[in-house]
């Protein structure tokens, strides 16, 4: 077997090439570069199917994003997966409270978990429009629905996508039953780097590929 002669800056199209080619099935063209660009972080073309829209997510995450949004991440490493040029072009930024002393504290008070003490306190941010991307801690999820339900607060776009068994299926429908746009993978799967991925999708859509 030999190896496919694709030169460094052409791997990205020649990949993206051959995730059209395989797909199970058309997909909405207004969600194509989200799901695709998961497909491709991912080599899982179950995202296809899994990926779930609802209250017109891609349009609420664009809005927000154009209004330099601050995107929430519950882990450091789906932080590191956005591309900040992008954002920073956009005039947002990306904030992460999990290693936060003031977390730490609050989880050890309340009994709950650090990624749920995190929401608490990203929800305080009331000065910018906020996106809340969750790829590992369902916990997270489960506390950003109980703040949505409660007012308290009122996300552009939620990004939930964490991976797992503990509560994962059950966290990702509460939030596709709530009053705010998201984008969910349904099931177990996720991760910090769909989490990631999607966010990327949405600033490429602004910026382009080619800019960011």
């Amino acid at each position: 077997m030999e190896l496919e002669r694709v030169a460094p800056m052409e791997i990205e199209a020649r990949s993206f090439e051959l995730i059209e080619r395989e797909l199970p099935h058309p997909l909405d063209p207004a969600l194509a570069p989200i799901i695709k660009r998961v497909i491709h972080t991912t080599a899982d073309f179950d995202y296809a199917d899994s990926l779930c829209f609802v209250h017109d997510a891609v349009s609420a995450g664009l809005a927000a994003l154009r209004e330099g949004a601050v995107i929430v991440t519950d882990t450091t490493m789906a932080q590191a997966g956005i591309n900040k040029r992008a954002l920073s072009k956009l005039g947002g930024e990306t904030r992460c409270f999990i290693s936060d002393p003031a977390v730490a504290e609050a989880a050890r008070k309340m009994g709950v978990t650090r990624s749920s003490a995190a929401v608490d306190l990203a929800a305080r941010i009331d000065d910018r429009p906020l996106i809340f991307a969750v790829g590992n801690a369902p916990t997270a999820l489960a506390r950003l629905y109980e703040l949505i339900v409660a007012g308290k607060v009122s996300p552009r776009l939620v990004i939930g996508v964490p991976v797992g068994f503990v509560n994962v299926v059950q966290s990702k429908e509460m939030i596709l039953s709530a009053p705010v746009p998201a984008i969910v993978a349904r099931g177990r799967k996720g991760g910090s780097n769909v989490a990631a991925a999607i966010c990327n999708a949405l600033l490429y859509m602004l910026v382009g590929r080619e800019q960011a």
